[in-house]
């Protein structure tokens, strides 16, 4: 019989798990051929959550939980599931109910056909702001443009993989994650579905615009050196202009004999290329950052509490 792990990493979804639970548990009552696992991981949580996933872990064999010891953010807590979870298939799906889990019938189907990372691409993104749905497409257009890897737009982390995938991926030890990116990838047999994401019902979300902006940033520096090509391609050019200019006045000045005139040109002047200037250094600093980051080799998490094997 082939096992199945759905890692579901959450923060402060105390109103919506109980109810993806009883999703969860007809779904996998209507597939008896496999051997089910559940494993809930904990980011950090603040409200009644840590007590509602050991209640489901005490009252079903079947449920495995993970409990950090902070919130170390959801790229984090996946990594935490996928390290954990020991099963021919992995199911990766978010705490806030917006994944269908019927869809998964669909994801072993194909899986059971020889594909190895079963992806959801979302039809429609629900309630979502005009700015959000914008900056969105815009994010996905740049990394396509950029990066040397194929990034579809609107894909989330709601998905099945193989357990060749789920071996590949523990290997990747990045303490700056972005697994969207990881996924596309690691490469082998991919197989699109494509679905319409339901909106909220319960509790909020924790994705607000800057928490969204750092993830871009994160994926952009982990998947692309186009910002420091940019970066360099706008000083040779800044250069370049400036060379000729000189050129030009000190011919004006020599041949015709008119000094240099403009307070407010030369000013507007000192001011592009000191902009130009520190916007290459922050280009630096994003990157150089990232590498201080990994240099450190820190865990990428720490478990305070589980029931799924030995705590680290």
């Amino acid at each position: 019989m082939k096992s199945v792990t759905i890692c579901i990493p959450c923060y402060n979804e105390a109103d919506s798990l109980p109810e993806l639970y009883d999703r969860l548990r007809t779904l996998m009552e209507s597939e008896p051929e496999y051997d089910w696992h559940l494993l809930v991981v904990d980011d950090g949580s603040t409200d009644s959550t840590p007590h509602i996933v050991r209640q489901m872990a005490h009252d079903d064999p079947c449920v495995g939980y993970i409990i950090l010891s902070r919130n170390f953010g959801k790229e984090c807590a996946l990594m935490a599931a996928i390290d954990r979870a020991d099963s021919d298939a992995v199911v990766l799906m978010d705490a806030d109910g917006q994944d269908p889990p019927q869809l998964v019938h669909d994801m072993l189907r194909y899986w059971e056909q020889g594909y190895q990372d079963v992806y959801t691409r979302r039809r429609s993104r629900g309630r979502e702001s005009w700015m959000k749905r914008m900056f969105s497409t815009l994010f996905y257009r740049l990394m396509s443009a950029t990066s040397r890897i194929d990034m579809p737009e609107n894909v989330g982390d709601f998905r099945l993989l193989d357990r060749q995938c789920v071996e590949t991926l523990r290997r990747i030890r990045e303490t700056e994650r972005y697994n969207k990116g990881l996924f596309s990838w690691i490469g082998f047999k991919k197989k699109e579905l494509v679905f319409d994401r339901a909106d909220r019902t319960r509790g909020n979300t924790h994705w607000s615009f800057m928490r969204l902006t750092d993830l871009a940033l994160e994926a952009i520096t982990s998947f692309t050196t186009a910002p420091l090509r940019l970066a360099t391609i706008i000083g040779a050019i800044t250069a370049l202009g400036a060379f000729c200019f000189t050129v030009f006045y000190i011919a004006k000045t020599l041949i015709i004999g008119d000094p240099v005139q403009g307070f407010t040109t030369l000013v507007s002047i000192m001011l592009f290329l000191g902009g130009v200037q520190l916007l290459s250094i922050g280009i630096l600093g994003e990157y150089i950052a990232r590498i201080y980051g990994e240099s450190k080799h820190r865990p990428m998490y720490v478990i305070r509490e589980t029931n799924n094997g030995k705590e680290q």
